[in-house]
């Protein structure tokens, strides 16, 4: 049986971070959905949604393990409709632990075929976050060692 992860997040934008953890992922899952979902305690995106696929999806062009999709809705649900029965998250500290920590208990309570998979971030990633990449982006500092792609 095909084993099928999926890694939610808002990824606004999506960092070199989020690349290493899919990249590691590929090592344990048949198939990653790298899957962007619309968070409903963010106001506006910084980077139109549309952007980002087509950047991520560039990204992994060569990896056919690799799928990007939108979604709208519960991610144990999301996950159920595409056969996913894996969550993909990456730690950074202590403090992505105790949020993803409850993030995962509720997904399982919601879905209990769905387990959360964690990846320990590489230590040269564990200071990016996209926030901090938003804020440098914002005042025009050099953000292109952050992420995996141009933003033209």
């Amino acid at each position: 049986m095909k084993r099928i992860a999926l890694f939610p997040g808002s990824f606004d934008p999506f960092t070199k971070g989020h690349e290493d953890i899919v990249l590691r992922g590929l090592l344990l899952f048949d198939e990653i959905i790298i899957a962007i979902g619309y968070n409903s305690g963010k106001n506006q995106r910084y980077f139109p949604i549309e952007f980002m696929v087509g950047k991520i999806e560039n990204t992994f062009k060569e990896h056919k393990g690799v799928k990007v999709q939108t979604y709208n809705e519960l991610t144990a649900s999301f996950a159920k409709k595409n056969g996913a029965k894996y969550l993909l998250r990456g730690l950074r500290n202590t403090t992505d632990f105790e949020y993803e920590n409850s993030i995962a208990q509720l997904n399982r309570y919601l879905s209990a075929d769905l387990e959360s998979v964690f990846l320990i971030t590489s230590p040269q990633f564990a200071a990016i976050s996209s926030s901090i990449i938003r804020e440098v982006h914002r005042y025009k500092g050099d953000i292109s060692g952050l992420i995996p792609y141009q933003l033209d």
